[in-house]
């Protein structure tokens, strides 16, 4: 085998990221591979390669000029920067002039061939009937049955090699070994989503691909063999490129001023926020704390939680900080709840509680009759001797049944609630690290270092009574991207089993001992941790608090009556309805034709790390990832650390899940609803084929066909800390530093030991003070290096 094709396929498949299954549709830069070049540089290659549109469209610039989105004097400079001196107006006519001509892809068989055979093989469960031979492997399969398909040409096996390298070295051999990278990298980007799929199987390792396996050189070796028996070229053809270096450059530069400009409006808010906090203290003790996920979603609700009573909310990445899979008491599937940048150390169940074993029983024998019953009439509706007679027999029921949810979606959403949070009632969490020798409990030191890292992390200094941990999670009907409106740090799950596991840990005695004799966390015993979850479609917040002490039923109750007031608000507030608010939120949560239940983290531009007190009393309209800090308390800079390199970078790139799928829906996103068909139980196509999606879907992203409601603006960072400790931080991290330099993520730090003097960060860790445009390089000095390198070593 020529070792050639193996570094190639390796390099080609850099161009391609992953595709994330429907049930856990976790967001991720789909340039992910390109992270090592600038954003300008990464985006022109991803043009080239998937032929596709990596700017906003002329009109949504022209849109957001017009509205003063980008300030108009900002746009000249950088015009004027560049050597460019002509009028902004210009400048636009020349981008809606430069129209790009849709024609059919040329290899658009090949792909439709290539598609149907990829669903045929990956099909996770959907299908009634496998595909023959499955577990001999894609290309294998492929292989004996490929001579029945008359569409492929390919009508004798012993013309097709016997493995996937063997049949990739016969093809390439007549091409130079220069271009096999080249070749390669042509056909998995031709359809991005399925190939992106192929390398999320192959990544996670899961039981599907452990007994039907998929290569990506088993996919390029039928896929090359299809395409040279169709006579389809299997180089990529020299197009001369209707869009030049111009044109490109003018939509960068627009883009720039437009991101630029949002950056000053939130400067010149949390400066105005900052003057005001000198003349407005607040010493009263809160009757409650509630720590919510740094979520987008979580900035409105936060707000109205705090004008409903005496009440201090914190941010905090919704995974809790506990790296855990959870198995459902519903299926038994055991479903990663933590970033997938994070390997899971355990894994949580359901137990009874004293008094809930016989509540239990009852449930699990209902749920045994649910589960056979749905599996009992899929059988019947998908096997063809039963099929026909199924339909017939069962239309009065599926008749009732849509009318009963199109007329009273409401009445239906209240019924799930209820039994989707049953099992809270008589169960608690039960976590246990993974080891495969034997079983065995979760030690006290590392229980107490999952407490003392979520409060290191928040710069938490004293406790209320009540203490609620809110995960948050979604409801909708009819969505297969449902999963994409859960808890992105939770690897799309609801986060309410990670605050449930986290506020069980807190309150655990020794617990409590350890974190005040050894780490001196001041926990009064007073203090009651409790789970909730938030939803994001309704604003509801829900208590899980089956056990509370009787010491507390009062302050519990006092709370309950405040959140409904906040959720009253808050609905009002995100859906612009000052009547009937909460029952219009429900009735989008079960609206089986509803194609926007909620807007999830669309409109997404900026991360903000630091203090409750800089963004307190002022609506960042729903824009803004917050995650608490205190910088005085963090005396090593290690909390700072760990936020950079976990929540900024996840932060980053569900950014730039947003960006792509906006800027060019269909290439990068998920399409429309209206067409969307599922297949293999783990994505969707439009209408009866093509590639996969991988990204949102357009409902998520805008208004109506061609109007804008999420800006495709690139991160913008806000820490609130010395601006040198944050310079120490980026000399340990490269891979931070590279995220910085090529601008994929915009950094500005609030220093507190320059009077909150705010600086954008540069290349090679350079600060530009914002107030006057004057350059401030911050050079290390040598002892400063020198410190910095001892604490690697060490």
């Amino acid at each position: 085998m020529n070792p050639k094709i193996l570094s190639s396929i390796d390099k080609a498949s850099k161009v391609i990221g992953k595709t994330w299954p429907l049930h856990t549709f976790v967001a991720s830069n789909p340039l992910s591979g390109y992270e090592n070049s600038s954003f300008f540089e990464a985006v022109k290659t991803a043009k080239k390669h998937f032929d596709a549109t990596v700017f906003p469209e002329a009109k949504m610039y022209r849109e957001a000029w017009e509205k003063g989105e980008i300030d108009n004097n900002l746009l000249k400079g950088l015009l004027h920067e560049e050597g460019l001196t002509n009028s902004p107006e210009e400048y636009l006519k020349d981008i809606e002039i430069q129209s790009q001509q849709e024609a059919l892809n040329a290899n658009h068989d090949v792909d439709r061939i290539m598609a149907k055979w990829l669903a045929a093989f990956m099909d996770e469960g959907l299908a009634e009937w496998n595909m023959p031979f499955k577990s001999e492997g894609f290309y294998n399969a492929w292989r004996l049955l490929v001579i029945y398909d008359e569409e492929t040409g390919l009508k004798s096996l012993k013309n097709i090699p016997p493995t996937s390298l063997d049949a990739l070295e016969s093809i390439l051999r007549d091409f130079p070994e220069t271009e096999y990278t080249n070749i390669l990298t042509y056909h998995l980007a031709a359809l991005p989503g399925w190939t992106g799929y192929i390398n999320h199987r192959q990544e996670s390792n899961s039981e599907w691909q452990q007994k039907y396996p998929i290569t990506l050189s088993d996919y390029l070796a039928a896929r090359l063999l299809t395409a040279k028996s169709l006579g389809i070229s299997l180089v990529p053809e020299v197009k001369s490129s209707l869009e030049n270096e111009l044109i490109i450059k003018l939509q960068y530069i627009l883009l720039k001023a437009w991101e630029q400009s949002w950056q000053n409006r939130l400067v010149n808010t949390l400066e105005n926020q900052s003057v005001l906090l000198k003349t407005v203290e607040n010493d009263s003790s809160p009757d409650a704390q509630l720590v919510f996920c740094i979520d987008t979603r979580s900035e409105l609700i936060r707000r109205h939680v705090e004008s409903s009573g005496n009440y201090e909310t914190y941010g905090y990445a919704g995974f809790f900080g506990i790296a855990m899979d959870y198995e459902s008491l519903d299926d038994g599937i055991v479903r990663k709840s933590c970033p997938p940048i994070v390997g899971s150390a355990y894994k949580v169940t359901e137990k009874a509680q004293i008094n809930g074993k016989n509540k239990l029983e009852k449930y699990n024998a209902k749920n045994d009759i649910a589960k056979f019953s749905k599996y009992f009439l899929k059988r019947m509706k998908n096997m063809l001797p039963s099929a026909f007679g199924y339909v017939e027999g069962s239309g009065l029921y599926y008749g009732i049944s849509l009318i009963a949810r199109t007329l009273f979606p409401r009445r239906l959403y209240q019924q799930q609630k209820k039994k989707s949070y049953e099992t809270t009632s008589f169960c608690e969490p039960d976590i246990n690290p993974y080891n495969s020798s034997k079983a065995c409990e979760i030690s006290l030191d590392e229980k107490v270092g999952i407490v003392k890292s979520g409060f290191d992390l928040m710069g938490w200094k004293t406790f209320s009574p009540l203490v609620l941990f809110v995960g948050h999670g979604s409801h909708s009907a009819n969505n297969p991207f449902g999963s994409s409106l859960d808890c992105g740090a939770c690897a799309a799950s609801p986060g309410r089993h990670n605050a449930r596991t986290l506020a069980k840990l807190a309150n655990e005695p020794e617990v409590r001992k350890a974190l005040t004799e050894i780490h001196g966390f001041q926990i009064p015993e007073v203090t009651l941790f409790l789970g909730a979850e938030h939803n994001t479609t309704t604003d509801e917040i829900v208590l899980f608090d089956s056990e509370i002490p009787e010491s507390h039923s009062v302050l519990v109750a006092r709370l309950k009556k405040n959140l409904g007031k906040a959720q009253r608000s808050a609905t009002a507030d995100r859906l612009g309805t000052s009547t009937k608010s909460i029952v219009t939120a429900e009735k989008k949560a079960s609206n089986w034709a509803e194609t926007r239940p909620e807007w999830g983290l669309a409109k997404n531009a900026g991360f903000i790390v630091g203090p409750r007190s800089l963004t307190q009393n002022t609506n960042l309209d729903s824009r803004c990832f917050l995650h608490s800090y205190n910088w005085e308390l963090d005396t090593t800079g290690k909390a700072l650390e760990g936020i950079m390199q976990g929540p900024m970078v996840v932060t980053q790139w569900i950014n730039n899940h947003y960006y792509f799928s906006t800027v060019d829906n269909n290439t990068f996103g998920g399409g429309s609803k209206i067409t969307h068909n599922i297949t293999g139980r783990f994505g969707v196509v439009q209408g009866n084929g093509g590639d996969l999606k991988m990204g949102l879907p357009l409902q998520s992203l805008f208004d109506s066909d061609d109007r804008l409601y999420h800006k495709p603006l690139r991160l913008s960072v806000m820490i609130q800390a010395p601006i040198n400790r944050v310079s120490d931080i980026l000399l340990r991290n490269e891979n931070l530093k590279t995220l910085l330099d090529n601008e994929w993520i915009y950094l500005m730090v609030m220093d507190p030991k320059q009077n909150n003097g705010i600086f954008r960060y540069k290349k090679s860790i350079q600060w530009e003070l914002m107030s006057d445009a004057k350059t401030v390089e911050f050079n290390q000095q040598v002892n400063i290096k020198e410190k910095v390198l001892e604490e690697i070593s060490a």
